[in-house]
């Protein structure tokens, strides 16, 4: 895609299975992948395998909910890499659960990871693009926080969140040629869904009410979003910001 050669790109949650893809398709592209993940020996081994086939790449192994861990993760970025250009906050995590069954601890938990790292990451990032004007941001949401999702109440109200920071910061940046989107996949087959799911009769029986509700008959594959997440990050959507844009199958197609 269009202007993606020689930019400088950290992916959250990049060493999992849709930001594995991620990042492999933004080296693709040319692109300088810093991968920020919970697991370190994951984003090492990512790390190598892109370097591997000629790409520049960095591994960093920290948690995004601890704020100062994420200021100096970006700094050692910045020093290895270059100043960032595209910040793709992709780490996530969910716990199936009705609500009245959940607990604080579990909320706390949910909050820090899907809304509370992200928040770390714009705050660590948002002002070098501000300064040099120029950035791209692509925050992956999910279908959840547009039509809400049984058993994902707090996983919901985190990505609905996500959704409407985005298009806030979106106006506060549009001066700086900053440019905020969302990607929201629908059902994905990636380990995240496979332990959202569970195991056994149960898991498969919502596999197949899913593939049997989603139009193109299937669950989304990691693949199928990264396409968006580098068409938002390129050139050739240098005029659109503030957007929410489902990668489901058709699963939503609301407004």
């Amino acid at each position: 895609m269009k202007g993606l050669k020689d930019k400088v790109v950290i992916v959250t949650g990049g060493a999992g299975g849709i930001g594995t893809a991620i990042c492999k398709r933004f080296a693709a592209e040319g692109s300088a992948v810093a991968i920020f993940d919970l697991n370190r020996a994951a984003a090492d081994k990512l790390a190598d395998e892109l370097r591997g086939g000629g790409a520049r790449a960095s591994s960093h192994g920290f948690d995004i909910s601890d704020h100062a861990a994420v200021a100096a993760e970006v700094a050692r970025a910045e020093s290895e890499l270059g100043p960032i250009d595209v910040l793709v906050n992709n780490a996530g995590w969910d716990h199936a659960a009705r609500f009245i069954d959940t607990t604080p601890e579990l909320w706390q938990k949910l909050i820090a990871i899907n809304l509370v790292g992200p928040l770390n990451l714009h705050h660590a990032v948002v002002k070098g693009m501000a300064t040099r004007g120029r950035g791209r941001i692509v925050n992956v949401a999910s279908d959840a926080g547009r039509v809400g999702s049984s058993g994902e109440s707090v996983y919901s109200a985190c990505k609905g969140g996500i959704i409407s920071f985005s298009k806030t910061l979106a106006r506060e940046l549009a001066r700086k040629r900053i440019n905020v989107n969302v990607v929201c996949p629908g059902p994905t087959d990636t380990a995240l869904f496979r332990d959202f799911a569970g195991e056994g009769e149960s898991g498969e029986k919502l596999r197949s009410a899913l593939e049997k509700a989603i139009p193109f008959g299937r669950l989304g594959q990691p693949e199928d979003v990264v396409g968006a997440i580098c068409f938002l990050a390129s050139d050739d959507a240098a005029f659109i910001t503030g957007q929410v844009l489902s990668a489901s199958g058709g699963l939503t197609m609301a407004g």
